[in-house]
């Protein structure tokens, strides 16, 4: 006969809801799977405001940025948004791990502590700035939310994100920077502005803004350097093939590639927030090295 005793005190599985914004760009039926809550920003044409993903698909934005005459805003979500889902996911959470766009593309962070400090909720709350986006940022998103689905509690997710963020990288190949510069967020690839036309720039993030790598004459040169980005990385753990209008490009490049097992590569669409600044033509890899 077995005598089980049972510490009430102590909780098995810690509840963690783990939040991003959908400048992720991760999957909708990944993000769904894994319970992440994503928090849309939204895209301007004109009078009319949309949030990206729900209330415009990317195929209609892609089609009303290319036939538009005049380049769309875009705005972060607002503290309100952001207190809306916190609120409601405090209902069943021991904490909540909220991860997003670099603070210097965005003022997504901003929202997300002013929400913070605004809500009315006893769970803690945890805002890690990546220092990234898309999907280096969405990687990091979705071995958090793993991590939270495996019982781990906020304060060790937390941690382990924050070794994440030095450890995740991303590699854009641009068909233009003319939505980058007019966007206002080209950073210090802004010294590309006057190459001549034919240069495909390809652009990365360093201290959370954009800065150049190197050009290239022809978009199968840049593809090689995308894979010489991965080919140089030790340890990966995960992978994303990225794309704004080319999706037989983003599937051909995956199949290209042979440091990670094909069925661990997603390839994901830029929406409509980070399309306004990428544009058409955009092919990228996000991969997330072991910290």
């Amino acid at each position: 006969m077995f005598l089980v005793v049972f510490d009430h005190k102590r909780r098995v599985n810690i509840a963690v809801k783990v939040v991003t914004d959908n400048t992720a760009d991760i999957p909708s039926q990944l993000a769904k799977e894994l319970d992440i809550a994503v928090i849309p920003s939204y895209v301007i044409f004109g009078s009319t405001s949309y949030r990206g993903g729900i209330d415009i698909t990317e195929d209609e934005f892609y089609q009303k940025l290319l036939d538009g005459p005049v380049l769309p805003a875009t705005s972060q979500p607002t503290p309100q948004d952001f207190i809306e889902v916190y609120t409601k996911l405090a209902k069943e959470a021991d904490g909540i791990l909220s991860i997003h766009i670099s603070s210097k593309l965005s003022g997504t962070i901003n929202s997300a502590e002013q929400a913070k400090k605004l809500a009315n909720v006893k769970c803690p709350i945890e805002i890690i700035d990546t220092q990234n986006l898309s999907t280096a940022l969405g990687l990091i998103v979705i071995a958090a939310a793993r991590m939270a689905r495996a019982g781990k509690g906020l304060t060790e997710i937390a941690e382990a994100v924050r070794r994440m963020v030095p450890n995740t990288k991303l590699l854009l190949l641009f068909g233009t920077l003319e939505y980058l510069a007019k966007g206002g967020r080209i950073g210090k690839a802004k010294s590309l502005l006057g190459s001549v036309l034919n240069v495909k720039p390809l652009l990365t993030l360093k201290d959370g803004e954009f800065v150049p790598v190197t050009q290239v004459h022809s978009r199968i040169k840049g593809k090689e350097k995308l894979l010489e980005f991965v080919r140089s990385a030790k340890d990966i753990e995960d992978l994303a093939v990225i794309y704004s209008t080319i999706p037989d490009e983003a599937k051909e490049l995956a199949a290209s590639i042979t440091a990670i097992p094909k069925s661990r590569i997603i390839i994901a669409r830029i929406g409509p927030v980070l399309g306004v600044h990428g544009g058409p033509g955009v092919l990228g890899i996000a991969l997330r090295m072991k910290s």
